[in-house]
């Protein structure tokens, strides 16, 4: 009997003790947790304060507490106002009309950029291939007499460009309409490019063009035509350095009637005297006279 009783009161004693440690754990627990923002703060003094037991809140396993864990942020999502503006951006994505206009625009601009200078490479080529090593495959230096009597030489032609044409005042029919052509083509590059270019007209019928039928013959073209003629020798020289065929008979008697035959093209050279590009009759005087332009634009860029 006295044994049940001993065993009792020890059990009774243990559980009287255990009480105390409980309540103090749960303080513990609870006092651990963050206070709320909308929870007021107690003035009363933590000594006068008697410790109450809080109730645990629970919490379902679909709706766990918000952890804020020191730097994490939270993701803010777009909340559209009304149906119709949820529609539209989803129908839209990251994109609008705006970013669209930008893009085409950009993709224009930039196949523009590249033609131009794919054009402006290939006349690049054009006029590096025709220049010879040392000296100029066509072109050279000359001295000859123009329709004013006074001597006129290659060096006269440099620092600007020139396009010069080869042929004969008594020509019937294709050298009045290459020099219409060439005079339709000087007015649009003078036009845009004033006293960039110097018209010349070389003859290669020394024995008939003297200065004063040049002068006269020129002057129903172009006021500003110039006319070059020399001698016979002179005006082999310079059409053998321009690579220009020609049949003018060397001895010809006074009055004595004859075709002479000629190539047809003009020649546009640089203001260093080198040649650039022959233009010929397959070019219409607009055609030849953008590509003048186009070749004074890339001199020296």
């Amino acid at each position: 009997m006295s044994r049940s009783l001993t065993s009792t009161r020890s059990f009774m004693r243990s559980l009287s003790q255990a009480r105390p440690h409980q309540q103090v754990c749960q303080q513990l627990v609870f006092s651990t947790r963050p206070a709320s923002s909308s929870r007021s703060v107690s003035t009363t003094p933590m000594s006068t304060q008697k410790p109450s037991l809080l109730t645990p809140t629970t919490h379902s396993a679909r709706s766990p507490l918000p952890i804020n864990r020191p730097g994490q942020y939270q993701q803010r999502r777009y909340k559209a106002k009304t149906v119709e503006e949820a529609r539209s951006r989803y129908r839209t994505g990251p994109f609008s009309w705006k970013a669209g206009v930008l893009f085409v625009l950009t993709g224009a601009g930039l196949v523009w950029y590249f033609e131009a200078e794919k054009k402006r490479m290939q006349r690049k080529r054009i006029a590096d291939a025709t220049k010879g090593v040392g000296k100029p495959k066509v072109g050279g230096d000359f001295n000859l007499v123009d329709q004013e009597g006074r001597p006129f030489s290659s060096a006269d032609l440099k620092g600007r460009h020139s396009l010069v044409y080869f042929g004969f005042t008594h020509c019937p029919d294709i050298c009045p309409e290459e020099l219409d052509k060439m005079a339709r083509m000087f007015d649009i590059v003078e036009a845009e490019k004033p006293g960039a270019v110097t018209p010349i007209f070389i003859t290669c019928d020394p024995g008939r063009d003297d200065p004063k039928v040049l002068k006269s013959y020129l002057a129903e073209f172009h006021p500003k035509f110039i006319g070059l003629t020399g001698t016979y020798d002179d005006i082999k020289e310079v059409c053998k350095a321009y690579r220009v065929y020609f049949s003018t008979p060397k001895d010809v008697k006074p009055g004595q009637d004859y075709l002479v035959d000629h190539s047809i093209y003009f020649y546009l050279m640089d203001p260093e005297g080198d040649f650039v590009e022959a233009l010929g009759r397959q070019h219409s005087p607009e055609q030849a006279a953008k590509v003048i332009l186009d070749h004074l634009k890339d001199w020296k860029s």
